[in-house]
């Protein structure tokens, strides 16, 4: 019979497992990730918005009686977030393969293995064989 352990017990054993502590600091990560993000949007992409289109608040337009204003604003901010994110994850992975590229070019050469002979080169010298043998 398996021993019952008790709840603080388990509850450690649940905290110090790897993927419980990765998930935590992911989220902690990411939240800072988020203010850096919704700081670059209020602070250069909004007003820049506000530049070229004039006054970018749609809280006041309705359909009716739905008041979709608040809607399309969330929607347009999730469209420029998840562009701002897309540009940061693909600057970061360029610098990642850039840095990878750097020691494979220091790396020699290897010297490249002669090509196999193709099929027409095979048959070809089998007949010269051939031929040989007859003589």
């Amino acid at each position: 019979m398996e021993e019952k352990k008790g709840i603080i017990a388990e509850f450690k054993e649940f905290i110090s497992r790897g993927n419980v502590m990765d998930l935590a600091v992911g989220v902690v990560v990411g939240g800072a990730f988020t203010a850096i993000v919704n700081a670059l949007i209020e602070a250069i992409i909004n007003p820049i918005i506000t530049l070229i289109a004039g006054k970018a608040d749609f809280s006041e337009i309705t359909i009716g009686l739905f008041p979709i204003g608040l809607l399309i604003s969330a929607i347009i901010n999730f469209l420029l977030i998840s562009l701002v994110v897309f540009l940061m994850v693909r600057f970061v992975n360029q610098l990642k393969e850039k840095a990878s590229k750097k020691p494979a070019e220091e790396e020699t050469p290897a010297e490249e293995e002669p090509a196999a002979p193709t099929e027409a080169e095979l048959l070809a010298e089998i007949r010269d064989l051939l031929a040989a043998k007859k003589k």
